[in-house]
């Protein structure tokens, strides 16, 4: 396991039985944020590092009970937490890295990705993997329920230049990876941006 791999467990593990009380008023900004990703019923929907699974419920609202959900995580200990949640109710999980899927070319309609960015090895080649389990056309929303600045506010620390999420930044490595982005929004109450996956 690289060193990231590891950094990302131990970091998310420590925090994963009391995350989601942490942070107890995202609920309405996840099933926001799932609407615009235009899901119908039948589709099926990845959510890529899913954590304790808070975007599940809504994803399946969205889907219906003829949809596929799948949740995604590296770290056991997050998807334990979602177990307890009740939230393996609304979608299958998987202890899986996002950078390997196991999952067929083409297979999903959507991918949701909360937090995702930030936390990828690899983001060129990884949003590539993303790609590949997306049919053309597929939609892809990375979220996370608040926005840049308000993030580093938080966290004590200044946005970078370099930052991925910055629209000049995340445009091209998108446009890199297989998708055109569709729509940016870096707001206080929240960071969103859609792509479609090319044909």
């Amino acid at each position: 396991m690289s060193d990231d791999h590891t950094h990302v467990q131990e970091f998310f593990g420590a925090r994963a039985a009391d995350w989601d009380a942490r942070f107890p008023d995202d609920g309405p900004a996840y099933a926001a944020a799932v609407a615009v990703l235009g899901l119908r019923e039948g589709d099926r929907v990845l959510d890529a590092g899913c954590g304790t699974g808070r975007a599940l419920p809504p994803l399946r609202a969205a889907v219906g009970p003829s949809g596929a959900v799948l949740g995604a995580d590296l770290t056991p200990a997050m998807l334990q937490a979602a177990v307890r949640a009740g939230r393996d109710q609304d979608g299958q999980l998987l202890l899986a890295d996002v950078a390997a899927l196991p999952l067929r070319a083409e297979s999903l309609d959507a991918v949701f990705g909360a937090g995702l960015i930030s936390h990828l090895p690899d983001p060129a080649e990884n949003l590539r993997e993303l790609a590949r389990v997306v049919r053309p056309g597929g939609t892809l929303a990375l979220f996370h329920p608040i926005g840049r600045a308000a993030l580093a506010a938080r966290q004590g620390r200044q946005i970078t230049p370099d930052d991925l999420r910055a629209e000049r930044n995340l445009r091209p490595l998108l446009a890199g990876s297989g998708w055109r982005m569709t729509s940016y929004a870096d707001e206080d109450t929240r960071f969103l941006a859609l792509a479609v996956r090319d044909a």
